[in-house]
């Protein structure tokens, strides 16, 4: 059974300024330089758009990562799906939603992800609540202080 979570951010960085940087392959490398993710096919430099996809190898948990992922829906500078077409998970989806509240900018990440069950469905749901789903929340929350950082003026996240 798939498993979601949000990660919530707010900055002074534009929208716009933010959307685009979201969709840099050049931000997401520079933001998961811990784990050595490399963008090793597909749109590996600049920015990924509607349609396109790209290969991530990256060594996670001490094990090494391949993962195919397409940008699905595009509506900029509004929201943006990526979506998994080859790897790990039995099913990976990522919602990025962008919206002004007065001076700042909110930034919304929704990831569904499935592990595979390993012939064992609790297993699986075991893993991705006491495990997954708490890596990939500090890996969004690392990334998403990376584009802030990038985007925005000093001291304007929260």
């Amino acid at each position: 059974m798939p498993t979601s979570f949000a990660v919530t951010t707010r900055t002074t960085a534009s929208v716009e300024d933010l959307f685009d940087a979201s969709l840099s392959i050049d931000h997401h490398l520079d933001s998961m330089r811990s784990s050595g993710e490399r963008a090793v096919a597909g749109v590996t430099s600049g920015t990924t758009g509607l349609g396109e996809s790209v290969t991530w190898r990256a060594r996670h948990f001490g094990i090494r990562f391949t993962m195919t992922s397409r940008i699905t829906a595009l509506d900029r500078p509004h929201r943006f799906v990526d979506e998994q077409t080859r790897g790990p998970f039995r099913s990976f989806r990522h919602e990025h939603v962008f919206r002004s509240e007065g001076t700042r900018t909110v930034m919304v990440d929704t990831l569904t992800v499935e592990s595979p069950t390993l012939g064992v469905p609790a297993f699986g749901t075991l893993v991705e609540r006491l495990i997954l789903v708490p890596y990939l929340r500090r890996l969004i929350r690392q990334r998403n202080a990376h584009l802030v950082a990038a985007v925005a003026p000093t001291g304007s996240s929260s």
